[in-house]
This record gives structure tokens, sequence and C-alpha cells, in this order.
């Protein structure tokens, strides 16, 4: 059953606590990566035989095996795939942006450009559960970015197939390659390279905790989007709300994974009892219930506090990946809302909304690093460059300027290279 506190009896810090999802499992990653870095295609193929129970002659998804997919595929489910993607597409196009360029005096130009990263790489789950949303909300922003090639992995089922959802959301999204590859196996050929999948610049994607830890151990070869924990969320209710409402809220979260957390806070005590009550009602009527409850009764929790503003306090210092503001005037409180991975707002917007269909990404800041990060998006496609363009003339009134700032740090040849252009013409 879920716990409930009084404010105060937990620390904001303890609300979302955890076990490192990482933890004890660098040595086995370090192991999987070095070990693909050298045998390559045979080292994926070997651990797909082993995790996977499958016996892979080819890695590469073909073009025959996508479009089988989405022809075979339900049509209710297209359509709603396509309209979820056109819905990703309209949200994520405003955060397109160009470069820009300053024109000064004496000819001199400063500015920015904006350049799409070459080749990124999307990591799928498809383990306990497979997810066609994260294709749509991986991929969809690297096209709008203009990203020449998008590589997908995920793992492949026993018979050596791809689940046809994942598959068809692939092509609706425009994915380039798909391979058969999960685990830490999958990171590390995306951040390496093989005979068969391409070496990526930036590998996105939620994970297990072996994605997520071999994905910290190849930053730096290649860019990553984020460092994931196990999901969250965070609803902010009073006693006007439905208690089944917002305890099917909590378990839309829960049944994520039995790491998965799920809190209420909430000014009345008495709602509080409702939405526990509810939870027991609910949590037997899920096919996943059995995570379901290990996430409720591990990792569950509803504070109470004595008013809606203090509140919105716990919400701020918790910094949740998913914020519910179950209450009549939601945007009376968006304002007030510092730190969130993504707010829905009103008693008619559930997390799973965003989950699938809005159109604002469901990649987010987790473990309260929403504080200082960003949900998924365009940005997280491109890099910028800086350039400067200074004449002759520009220089030569700025040169002695430039000099004097690099003594200042003792760097005589930073010094030099200003001066130097004009010492033949004195």
């Amino acid at each position: 059953m879920i716990k409930i506190y009084d404010c105060g009896e937990v620390s904001p810090e303890e609300i979302f606590a955890r076990v490192n999802p990482t933890a004890n499992v660098e040595g086995v990653v370090a192991e999987i990566i070095a070990n693909v870095v050298v045998h390559k295609d045979a080292a994926l193929k070997a651990y797909a035989e082993k995790f996977d129970g499958v016996q892979l002659q080819r890695l590469e998804v073909t073009k025959e095996e996508i479009d089988s997919a989405y022809e075979k595929a339900d049509a209710s489910f297209l359509a709603i795939l396509e309209e979820a993607a056109a819905n990703i597409r309209q949200f994520h196009s405003k955060q397109a942006r160009d470069g820009f360029s300053i024109e000064k005096e004496d000819g001199v130009i400063i500015g920015q450009k904006v350049t799409p990263i070459e080749r990124v790489g999307l990591y799928v789950p498809g383990g306990t559960a497979a997810y066609p949303s994260t294709v749509l909300m991986d991929a969809i922003p690297a096209k709008i970015a203009g990203c020449a090639q998008i590589v997908m992995v995920t793992p492949p089922a026993k018979d050596g197939s791809v689940n046809p959802n994942i598959l068809a959301a692939a092509k609706v999204a425009g994915v380039d390659r798909i391979f058969k590859v999960g685990g830490a196996q999958a990171i590390a050929a995306l951040a390496y390279g093989t005979e068969s999948v391409p070496k990526v610049d930036k590998i996105v994607g939620p994970g297990n905790a072996y994605v997520a830890e071999a994905k910290k151990q190849v930053f730096g070869k290649v860019s990553i989007d984020m460092i994931a924990g196990p999901s969250e969320i965070l609803v902010v209710a009073d006693a006007t709300c439905q208690p089944a409402y917002v305890a099917a809220d909590l378990l839309s979260q829960a049944e994520h994974d039995k790491m998965a957390s799920a809190v209420l806070v909430t000014d009345s005590m008495e709602f509080a009892k409702r939405v526990s009550a509810e939870l027991e009602k609910q949590i037997p009527l899920l096919a996943r219930s059995e995570i379901a409850r290990r996430s409720i009764d591990d990792h569950g929790k509803i504070i109470v506090a004595d008013t809606l503003e203090a509140v919105i306090d716990i919400a701020n210092e918790i910094a949740p990946e998913h914020l519910e503001l179950c209450v009549d005037d939601p945007f009376a409180y968006l304002d007030k809302i510092k730190h969130a991975g993504s707010v829905f707002l009103g008693k008619y917007c559930p997390e799973a909304l965003g989950d699938y269909f809005a159109g604002p990404n469901h990649t987010l800041p987790t473990s309260g690093t929403a504080k200082f990060s960003s949900p998924l998006s365009v940005d997280d496609f491109v890099k910028k460059s800086q350039f400067t363009y200074y004449t002759k003339e520009a220089l030569e009134k700025v040169a002695y300027k430039i000099s004097d700032f690099a003594m200042k740090e003792g760097l005589q040849a930073h010094a030099k290279s200003a001066t130097i252009r004009f010492e033949e013409s004195k």
C-alpha cells in the first residue's frame, strides 16, 4: 500500500530517492563495450544469441521487413501514429532556429551558424514493453533538425523479428536504417561502429540500467541526450479532484517498471486516503499489476501539506520528470513552477497524453535534473558554430587592446598575433 506522510516527515531529497539504477553494472558494461570494439558484428551476433535467444544472420532490418510491418499494421493504429506524428512535428517545428549575423562598422561581421548533427543513433527499448512512441519522439525532432541519417537500434524477438509497431512508427517518422541490436552492445555499436552498424555522432533514447551505463561510458566518444533514471510522476491535486483519476495517473507511471516512482502531493489528508483506497482497487485490474504493485509499495508516496502554495514549493524542490497540476485553475500556478520536465495542466490532462499524442516531447530529465536540463528537442540534434570576420582597418583599431589583454594573462604570442600584422607598415 502507498505510504502517506505529513509534510516534513520526508525530505524533498527522499521523495524520489531510489537506488542508483546503474550501480554495480559498470564492469559488465565496460567488458561488453570492449568486446564490441574488437569483434564488431561477431560480438553483436553472439550477444543476440546470449541475451535475446536468437541467432541472427543479418543485423540490419530490410526494407521489405519494414514495408511488411507497415502494411500489416492495424489501420486504426496507423491513423493514430500519423496523427500523433503530426502533433509532434507541429510542436517541434517551432523549436527550429536559424543562425544569425551582426554587421558592425569597418566591415566587421560576427555571427553564429546552426548545423545539423550529421548522423544520430536512436535506442528504442524492446524488452518488457516496446515503445513506438519513443521512435516518434526521438526521430521527428532529428528529422526537423535536418540530420542526414537517423540510425535506430532495438532488440530482436526470439524469432529474429522486430516489433511491427516499432517498425511502422519508424517508417512514419522517417528513420533511415534499423538494426536488430539491444542492450549495452547496441550503444557500443553506435558509438564505435561495426561492419554493419555505422558510427554515429550522438545517441538518444531511454533504456535499462545497462543501456544507461553504456551511454555514460561512451560519452565523449559520442554525444548523448541524458542519463535517464526510472520514470517518475508528481501529481499536485486538491480535494476537488476525482480520486480515481489521480490514482489512474499515478499508476500510468508505476506500471513502467518496479523502480518507477509515483507521488501525490495534496493539501487534504482525507483526499490522500481516498486516493490510497482507489489505488488498491485499480492495481489488481492491471495487466502489469505485479510491476505496479512493487512500484507503489516501494517508491510511491503521498505527501500532505497545509496549503496548495506549500504543495507547489515541494514540487519545485523535487523537480519531477512529469508534473500534473490537477486543480481548477492550473494556469494560475504555471508561472510558479520553476523546475519540471513537462507540466500537465488541469483535471483532464493525464500524463499519458504527453507520452503519446499531444506533441511536446516525452524524453524528459529525471531524478531532479529538471533543475538544470530540458526535454529532448530539436536543439539536441544541431550544433552551433561561431564566425568572425574583421577587415584590416577594423583589426588595426583594436590590435593594441587585444595585445594588452593577452599580456595581462601572460600570453605573449597571443599579443604578438594581433600586432604583427601592423609592424611592417610602421
